[in-house]
């Protein structure tokens, strides 16, 4: 029997249509499921803006589109025969989007395939995702947090492709420096906050953590959101028209092992090698839109100081797992890169206009129609509709943030998309 869907389709550059079609029956290695959150990634955008230009859109994506969105968490509704013994209907799941099939290595979920993108009601999960063991069975006790998880996964990504070592010793030590200082530069975004409340609670923590950003409400919020911190000092600073020698000025003159940059601007890549302590690890964690993007870095330092200089993209599924795992003891709190939310037909603006749209991760119910509203407007819509106002009171008591609660109330009361 076939079932239909209604999906965020991508045809081209800046070509994003929300359609309703019909899906095949699955084979015997697929699995059908429905998706019920999917968070915005700036990723999403960069496909969006480039359409077949992108390494992970096709070629074809014209005649043959495809749905977009991979940070998704929903519910399995039918198992293929060569999957039954693994999964369950009703059981939760998530996507590890990062596949690693030989010679099609740049396709993804959410970029690539037909059938299967964030932005939908249902999805077909095809036989490419199953045999790479993508497909994780997510144990959060919200939809939203397993969405969160695969952000997360690629902040624990970052974290271990760090590594040091000792003048005259070649053996890498993965990871930040152990009690060492971390400075995460254009971090006041949700991917920023996602990576301190990692670093506040991992079992190896670093001394001190500096946090830049040119948004002092950003900043602002930062300090709030971590405010109880006891452990680890924190630095929150404003970047914005300072060199790094005021930089410095600011934090006593102390440098850092860990650099990780957030945005991809040329001029932070050089202030963040100025920034950095003698054996320090750059990360330039932003992935930037433009192929020639370049920056200046000095070369003395890379010889004398042995700086060095790496990228961090994505994540595997054992990230993956690491982030759902922690998530499910409760050790971070992946609410804290929400600042909006929204219902499928929110989708489509929300993937063209996510530059412009001030504040942390958007997050789209797609079983659900709703225009995308930020979490601080809650109060000010409930004047017109009864359903922001409940959420305005569960958020409040939440302080300001996202929640479990907020999240069944939205999915049981809120108009279906379908």
């Amino acid at each position: 029997m076939k079932k239909q869907t209604t999906a965020i389709r991508l045809y081209g550059k800046n070509d994003l249509r929300m359609e309703s079609f019909e899906l095949p029956k699955i084979r015997e290695n697929e699995i059908l499921a429905e998706v019920i959150s999917n968070s915005i990634c700036m990723s999403s955008h960069k496909a969006v803006i480039q359409g077949a230009d992108h390494k992970r859109v096709p070629d074809n994506v014209a005649e043959n589109p495809v749905i977009i969105g991979h940070e998704l968490c929903g519910n399995i509704l039918e198992v293929g025969n060569a999957y039954k013994d693994r999964f369950k209907a009703g059981s939760k799941f998530t996507i590890q989007p990062a596949l690693n099939i030989p010679g099609r290595e740049a396709e993804a979920p959410g970029y690539s395939f037909f059938y299967l993108g964030g932005n939908a009601t249902k999805v077909i999960i095809p036989g490419e995702v199953m045999e790479q063991n993508c497909l994780l069975p997510c144990e959060a006790d919200a939809y939203f947090k397993g969405s969160l998880a695969e952000p997360i996964a690629c902040i624990f990504g970052a974290i271990k492709e760090q590594f040091h070592y000792e003048t005259n010793q070649y053996g890498h030590k993965t990871g930040i420096k152990e009690q060492g200082n971390v400075a995460v530069l254009g971090g006041g975004g949700p991917m920023g906050l996602a990576m301190i409340d990692i670093l506040l609670n991992m079992d190896q923590k670093p001394a001190r953590i500096l946090l830049t950003d040119i948004d002092q409400a950003k900043l602002d919020r930062a300090e709030k959101l971590f405010c109880d911190e006891k452990n680890v000092e924190l630095l929150f600073v404003n970047s914005g028209g300072r060199t790094a020698a005021e930089i410095l000025a600011q934090t006593g003159g102390v440098r850092f092992d860990d650099v990780f940059i957030f945005v991809p601007v040329k001029e932070l890549v050089t202030q963040a090698q100025q920034l950095m302590a003698p054996g320090g690890c750059l990360n330039f964690f932003a992935g930037p839109s433009q192929k020639n993007f370049s920056a200046e870095i000095n070369f003395y330092d890379v010889h004398y100081n042995r700086h060095h200089i790496i990228g961090s993209a994505g994540s595997n599924s054992e990230d993956l797992l690491d982030a759902l795992r922690m998530i499910k003891k409760n050790r971070i709190n992946p609410a804290i890169m929400i600042t909006h939310i929204g219902g499928l037909d929110s989708a489509v603006q929300t993937i063209l206009n996510l530059p412009k749209i001030p504040g942390g991760k958007k997050l789209i119910y797609p079983q659900i129609s709703l225009p995308l509203t930020a979490l601080d407007e809650f109060e000010e819509k409930a004047k017109a509709d009864t359903l922001f106002g409940e959420l305005a009171q569960i958020t409040k008591k939440n302080n300001g943030l996202w929640s479990k609660e907020a999240e069944e109330y939205l999915l049981k009361n809120a108009e279906r998309i379908e």
